[in-house]
């Protein structure tokens, strides 16, 4: 479903959302949960719930299982959850089926891709990393980055200039309310996909320009023939 009218021909880069977007990191962080649980002594929850909300970040993780304890307890877990994390990221995390496809489409288009995540540097310069993906995109935007993050649009902004992108020839592709909020904000064309984690959502209900449900039909949305300039 479309709200405005986006030649497709006029894309010359897309932006993405990086867990829940492009890789399903999901089962690294509730590994990790696993360990702090077993760390702290109570039981680990199951996978459903931690995957619901990872997208908002290691608190609410650990607002899972620890969410009993009071803010203050899940507060001064967080650095050693995190910790945790850092040694089990990439055991498990993949790409999404279809998803190496797409952006080897992208490529091959000509176009260039950029990352903006809400996820700390320090992990998600590692991850990329470990996954094969290091210096692969033309600009990487993360959490802590700026003072702001989505659904403010500013790192939106600023991984179009880093990226040499006109934001109103991209577009933004993410799992949540929170990217269609920045993509948007931002001016550009935005897009929801339904595989990802959703922060219990539904991606129709968020004023994307369209939703899609698989890489491929976003790679139907790229141009026919390779951009030039």
């Amino acid at each position: 479903m479309t709200s405005r009218v986006f030649p497709p021909e006029n894309l010359h880069g897309v932006l993405f959302d990086l867990d829940g977007t492009l890789l399903d990191s999901a089962p690294d962080l509730h590994a990790a949960l696993l360990l702090h649980c077993a760390e702290e002594g109570v039981p680990g929850p199951a996978y459903a719930p931690v995957r619901e909300v990872v997208s908002r970040g290691a608190r609410a993780v650990l607002r899972v299982a620890f969410g009993d304890r009071g803010e203050g307890v899940v507060e001064a877990l967080v650095p050693r959850y995190l910790a945790l994390y850092e040694e089990v990221m990439a055991q498990q995390t993949q790409p999404f089926q279809g998803v190496e496809a797409m952006i080897a489409a992208i490529e091959a288009q000509g176009l260039r891709w950029a990352i903006v995540t809400n996820k700390a540097g320090f992990l998600t310069e590692e991850l990329l990393r470990r996954i094969g993906w290091g210096g692969r995109a033309q600009a990487v935007v993360c959490g802590d980055t700026l003072a702001v993050r989505k659904p403010d649009p500013a790192p939106v902004w600023l991984a179009c200039r880093q990226a040499g992108l006109d934001p109103a020839r991209c577009m933004f592709v993410g799992d949540d309310r929170r990217d269609v909020e920045a993509g948007r904000a931002a001016g550009l064309y935005t897009v929801a996909v339904s595989w990802g984690y959703l922060d219990g959502g539904d991606p129709h209900e968020w004023g994307a320009d369209m939703v899609v449900d698989s890489p491929a039909q976003l790679m139907a949305l790229l141009p026919s023939s390779p951009v030039t300039a």
